[in-house]
């Protein structure tokens, strides 16, 4: 593997053999997108790691929720704009771009989310991760008010800062350690 082919710039290789239901889920990765995600190989390394982001990630993204697994997308893209992610903005903005149908909307919400013909309602929830991102200790009781207004319950405000808040730490690894994005998400949904 060469230095561009590794998921990251730290030298920590793939455990040797996965265990078979973290290999079955490489395997679907395979099958469904073509390619096995860098940051799942990035925790390779280590089978224990790589569970529980997994299981992270897909209770956030995919579990039932009163957010749509759009708006979660969208979530994850207006954060790691915030923290200019080269990983998450191409990852996830593939994946804005292939849920919503508009490869439009995907750019915009890469570049600036505000710039984007948005209903009030993911208005308000990307105006709220934001300022989850970027003042973390000013968040009072008039942003949630500001959510349910819109049509949050109080459980989807508990959704909305879930992934606001693993997308910050996914973004802060992603800095940390040069994860490089599949050269694949750049044509997806174009």
């Amino acid at each position: 593997m060469t230095k561009t082919d590794a998921p990251t710039a730290l030298d920590m290789p793939p455990q040797a053999k996965l265990p078979a239901d973290l290999q079955a889920y490489f395997d679907k990765c395979q099958e469904k997108l073509g390619f096995v995600p860098n940051v799942l190989r990035a925790y390779a390394f280590d089978a224990g790691k790589l569970k529980a982001f997994i299981d992270m990630v897909d209770d956030l993204m995919l579990a039932d929720s009163g957010i749509t697994k759009l708006e979660r997308e969208m979530i994850a893209v207006a954060v790691s704009a915030v923290n200019h992610c080269h990983y998450c903005l191409t990852a996830h903005g593939a994946a804005v771009r292939q849920r919503a149908k508009d490869p439009v909307m995907g750019e915009l919400m890469a570049q600036n989310y505000r710039a984007a013909n948005l209903p009030p309602r993911q208005r308000a929830m990307l105006d709220f991760a934001v300022k989850l991102t970027e003042h973390p200790d000013k968040m009072d009781e008039a942003d949630r008010t500001s959510l349910r207004t819109a049509g949050f319950n109080d459980r989807d405000i508990w959704d909305i800062a879930a992934v606001a808040s693993f997308y910050n730490m996914s973004n802060r690894m992603a800095a940390a350690t040069e994860m490089r994005p599949n050269a694949e998400y750049h044509g997806m949904a174009r």
